[in-house]
Order: C-alpha cells, then structure tokens, then sequence
C-alpha cells in the first residue's frame, strides 16, 4: 500500500514539485549572474502558454516519439518509487532518453540532428554510471529492488558509508543527465549555445511544453536516487539531495562548455576510478571477510 501511494504522489506530484525545483533553478542562475530573476511560478507560466500555442509538427513521428519520452520517463520514475528493479530503472530511463533522440532525428532539421548525435554521447558518457549505482547497491544490499535497499537504510545500514565513490561518480554525472554547463552539449535551457536549443530546435508549442514536463519528472527520479544515498535519515537526505542540485546549478554558472571527446573521458574516467575502484574495494571486503 506504501508503495501504491508513492506512485500516486510521484505522477501526481513530480511536475509540481520539478516546476518549482525549476523555478528555484531559475532565481538562483539569475542572482549568481547580478540579476533578480523570474518569480519561482514562472516555469508553470511558460508551459501553461506553451499549451495555448499552436501544435507544430513535422511529420506524425514527431509527436509519438515525444509521447513515448514522456510515458517512459513516468515510467521509470514508477518503477524506482514502487521499490521495484533498480536496473529496470535504469534502462526504462535509457529508452526515454532514445525515444526523445528519435523525435530530435524525425524532425530532419541540421540542429536537431546535431542536438540528437550529442544526446547520444551524452547517454554514452553517463549510462555506465547509471549502471555501476544500481550495482554497487546490489553489493551492498544484495538486491535490486529499490524497497529493499531502502528498508535496510531506514534499519541502518548506510548506504553512503559502503558506496562514497558511486555516489561522488554519480553526482559527476549527474551534470551531464540534467543537461548543464560544461556538458550542455545536446541542449540548454538557457538557450545560450552555438545550436541554439539543440535537439530541441524544432519543437514549439505543447510539444515544447511536454518535453519540459518530462525534465520536471526526470529531475525528481534523479533526486530521488541521490536521495537513497541517505535515506537512513530522512530529512538529512533531503537536505544533501538539496544541496547537490544547488552544486549543480553552481557548476552550471561557473564553468564553459567542453568539447564532447573531454565529456566522455572525464565521465568514463570518474567511472572508472570513483565507481569502479569503489566496487572493487567493496568486493576485496566481502573476499577477506569470507576468508575470515
């Protein structure tokens, strides 16, 4: 019954709370940068107008692609809140992200197809850290499931503790998932970039409106999984999970965009060393410990 009423909370409440993460985002960008900022309810303004315009489309693809994004991103966020596979989790997430790099290629504009070979190496960089969380928590906890792991944290068992390297690497790319400054390759949304919205060029309209929704609900998952990092207290958690969107958004404002060859490196570099050394250490552990 818990499980059902996350679930409910999350599709209910994911883009009420994403907005107003968005909107904070905004304020926060604007003050760093000496201005005074939109008000917090103005990333709702922007999609309530977006639904008014007219719908321009492509081609038919078009649309369905951006539908099946936003269905699979709701998914995957069901998925983790449910307490279900961590790993299920992870590639309901990835197909989203294909479907969105679909809709970008559908539209056979040069920046969206840009945009959508950039996405692609953005998932590159990032899935195998994605990847290395769900089985660093599985060495831990010896499950998958999102409902374990979480009962075993609220029992004491840190999380954080075990898997301090997954959760640095994680947060490394954590930048590259919310699209921000220095890898804000694909797209920005500050528009401040050489393709002006990357792959997101074409769309207008309430198709512009559902992609910004989705982010809403991707922020969520993504805080949500930093948030089982800490989950043994609670508003603890809450308070971490807070202050790394804040770096990320400090990152966003203090760095230039990079070239994607160095993106992939650092990512695939900070996974293998923070991720990847963490695992191992975690398996030598568990060696000496049946030795003993």
């Amino acid at each position: 019954m818990t499980s059902l009423w996350l679930i409910i909370g999350y599709v209910v409440l994911a883009p009420l709370i994403g907005g107003i993460i968005s909107g904070l985002d905004r304020i926060i960008t604007a003050r760093m940068q000496g201005r005074y900022g939109p008000p917090v309810r103005q990333a709702f303004f922007d999609v309530f107008k977006l639904f008014e315009k007219q719908n321009l489309t492509v081609n038919r693809f078009h649309g369905y692609y951006l539908v099946c994004f936003l269905i699979f991103i709701i998914f995957s966020g069901i998925l983790f809140f449910g307490g279900s596979d961590l790993l299920m989790v992870v590639f309901a997430f990835t197909v989203a992200d294909i479907f969105l790099v679909l809709a970008a290629y559908s539209t056979n504009s040069p920046y969206c197809s840009i945009g959508a070979e950039r996405e692609l190496l953005q998932m590159l960089a990032a899935e195998p850290m994605l990847l290395l969380t769900a089985v660093g928590f599985y060495m831990v906890f010896g499950s998958f499931h999102v409902s374990v792991i979480y009962r075993a944290a609220l029992g004491g068992k840190l999380p954080i503790l075990y898997l301090p390297g997954v959760f640095l690497g994680l947060t490394y790319v954590l930048t590259i998932k919310f699209r921000k400054s220095p890898f804000d390759l694909s797209t920005s949304h500050h528009a401040h970039q050489e393709l002006i919205k990357g792959l997101t060029t074409e769309f207008a309209g309430p198709s512009l409106a559902l992609i910004e929704i989705a982010h809403w609900y991707e922020t969520v998952l993504l805080l949500g999984m930093v948030y089982l990092f800490f989950a043994f207290v609670p508003i603890i958690g809450v308070i971490i999970t807070l202050f790394i969107y804040f770096v990320e958004i400090l990152i966003d404002n203090t760095n230039a965009r990079i070239k994607w060859q160095l993106m992939l490196e650092s990512a695939w570099l900070a996974t293998l060393v923070l991720g990847g050394l963490n695992l191992l250490a975690l398996y030598l552990f568990a060696m000496i410990s049946k030795g003993g």
